[in-house]
């Protein structure tokens, strides 16, 4: 385990991360049952485990699957990642062989507004300026295959303009014939910039290409990423041909016939696996108590299905009696999207749901006083209020409601503040269980660690005995609007569900082009379980509009747009930049 001294006040993130002495990699994989000889180093605390392992691992049978979501997330924070690695660390402290599988952030929040994604407190991955900042450049090498293609697409409309049938056949290539302004992709970066949402590409002259409309998106929202989180294999060269096989399927637009042009067609996609092929291998770091962490891919969570990687997960399940992974934003999102996409393409099957709670951010859910950033916190959060409590207990049972229809286990995971009130607590813990959780468990993982979580530990242990009987929430060989309509109604409690003229346009067309039996990714607000942020708590009995539906084909799902949808975020007026420096040791201050 590693040194820690836990201080009371709590510092800063990064000081409690700069203060840990971390052990050496090899010592984790050691521990973990990883060879030497199948790790990739990225210097003595990071590194890449080498997809073959699964090779030596197929006789293992798999540890139990824990997947770690939350209420709709409010702006006082749920803690849903510090709450996944407090658990990895508790499960530690109990003598179970843990594992935490979680995301890879962007540097667009990090530099942001959010902040960083490694955990907080006592409960977090290190070293964690590494684990926010470069890692091991995964993110890197999407932003340039992304662009790449982006470029691919341009320079081909440039040439076809340019040469002639009898020419493009002399160099190899058949005329695309692309229609530019069927053109989805876009060009990613991995920072906030809202002013490159839409720009104008190719003004000069006639040497500078033809110009048109597009924009950037943040890089976590490239299908590049959403294929990486969604590759699976039984090693490396198996991994290897999904990947080359789903960017050969990606859809950048169609050509004046209306038929769907891939990168396949483009003649990018072997290029693109090039670049990418070394970042299918998973990244290991470690909790602030030794425990393994693997730190495996990002998508978006709004238009993604916002899962870290099925790889990572298929190497820890082999090594760790307990995988932890976590899901993007609430329950209605991440998880629902986690049973539907993730485990239907890994075969993967969950064992418990961890439900992340706070007894202040149920308060805002039943209509408490606005938050604003920078000024004091109301009272109401900050004294005992059971009316308002009870209120906002409704978002909480129907996320329990919405993980019992997988058949799955619940154990809502409370986290603790210090204002809450033992009333308080025993009324969250009797609508818990009246919801069908298995029980409500206060956890106090951001001040002391795995000590801090250790009820919650054997809260989950124990529901992972509980029988499962995991179901899929729709057959894939329903319509593109069936599924959509199980989704709003059984997981949004919506009453219908209604399609905008270009929705029905776009779902007759990739029904037509083959792509109906794609599992559904919901692309929507994750400020409330309904489509439109204004509806709070737990909504019912409403319309939900279906604006947009587009293709992620290679990455194997199709994503009605449920309002707008930002995919490239912008800078506040007080940016975490701010803050963040180097001192004259080369040592990083300010990262929170």
């Amino acid at each position: 385990m590693s040194s820690i001294n836990r201080l009371d006040p709590v510092p800063s993130d990064l000081d409690i991360a700069q203060a840990a002495v971390a052990q050496p990699i090899i010592d984790i994989a050691s521990d973990l049952g990883i060879e030497s000889e199948d790790l990739i180093l990225f210097g003595p605390l990071k590194a890449k485990v080498h997809l073959d392992v699964l090779k030596k691992l197929t006789d293992k049978p798999n540890g139990k699957y824990i997947d770690v979501t939350a209420i709709t997330p409010t702006p006082l924070g749920e803690g849903k990642t510090t709450t996944a690695i407090g658990l990895v660390q508790g499960l530690g402290v109990i003598g179970k062989k843990s594992v935490a599988c979680i995301r890879q952030p962007s540097m667009g929040p990090t530099f942001g507004i959010k902040g960083g994604a490694a955990g907080g407190g006592y409960s977090q991955v290190i070293p964690m300026e590494d684990f926010n900042l470069h890692l091991t450049g995964d993110i890197h090498a999407i932003t340039a295959a992304h662009n790449l293609v982006s470029a691919a697409i341009d320079a081909r409309i440039y040439h076809e303009d340019r040469l002639s049938d009898e020419r493009l056949a002399k160099i190899g290539l058949t005329r695309l014939d692309i229609d530019p302004f069927s053109i989805t992709w876009n060009r990613v970066m991995d920072v906030n910039d809202r002013n490159l949402r839409s720009i104008i590409t190719g003004l000069g002259g006639s040497l500078d290409g033809r110009p048109r409309e597009t924009g950037f998106d943040i890089t976590v929202a490239s299908e590049i990423m959403a294929i990486l989180a969604l590759v699976s294999g039984h090693d490396f060269k198996s991994a290897l041909k999904d990947l080359r096989e789903r960017v050969g399927r990606i859809v950048i637009g169609n050509n004046k016939n209306r038929q769907p042009v891939t990168l396949e067609d483009l003649g990018v996609a072997g290029a693109v696996t090039v670049l990418m092929k070394d970042a299918l291998h998973p990244n290991l770091m470690q909790t602030l108590e030794g425990q393994p962490a693997f730190v495996h891919a990002g998508p978006f969570a709004n238009i993604a299905h916002g899962n870290s990687s099925i790889l990572a997960d298929q190497v820890a399940l082999k090594l760790g009696e307990y995988v932890v992974t976590e899901s993007g934003f609430g329950a209605d999102i991440g998880m629902e999207k986690f049973f539907n996409i993730k485990c239907r393409y890994s075969g993967l099957i969950p064992d418990c749901v961890v439900l992340v709670s706070t007894i202040r951010a149920l308060k805002m859910h039943g209509g408490g006083p606005n938050v604003i950033p920078g000024r004091p916190l109301n009272a109401a959060y900050k004294e005992e209020n059971l009316e308002l409590l009870e209120a906002g207990l409704a978002n909480m049972q129907a996320h329990i409601r919405n993980a019992r229809r997988f058949g799955v286990p619940v154990v809502v995971a409370v986290n603790k503040f210090a204002q809450d009130t033992p009333a308080e607590i025993a009324m969250v813990a009797a609508a818990a269980v009246a919801a069908g959780a298995e029980t409500a468990v206060m956890s106090d993982h951001w001040a002391n660690g795995g000590d801090g979580s250790v009820d919650l530990a054997r809260a989950v242990v124990d529901a992972c005995e509980q029988p499962s009987d995991f179901k899929f929430l729709y057959p894939l060989d329903l319509t593109i609007k069936e599924k959509i309509e199980i989704i709003a109604k059984e997981i949004y409690s919506a009453a219908d569900v209604v399609y905008e003229a270009l929705a029905e346009k776009q779902i007759n067309s990739y029904e037509k082009n083959g792509f109906g039996n794609l599992p559904i990714c919901m692309a929507k607000t994750h400020l409330s379980i309904s489509h439109d942020p204004a509806l709070k708590n737990a909504p019912e009995g409403y319309t939900l509009s279906v604006r947009e539906v587009r293709a992620s084909v290679g990455a194997g799902f199709i994503y009605p747009l449920l309002g707008e949808m930002r995919t490239m975020p912008g800078l506040g007026s007080k940016p975490a930049y701010l803050n963040v420096d180097v001192d004259e040791d080369g040592r990083i201050i300010g990262l929170f």
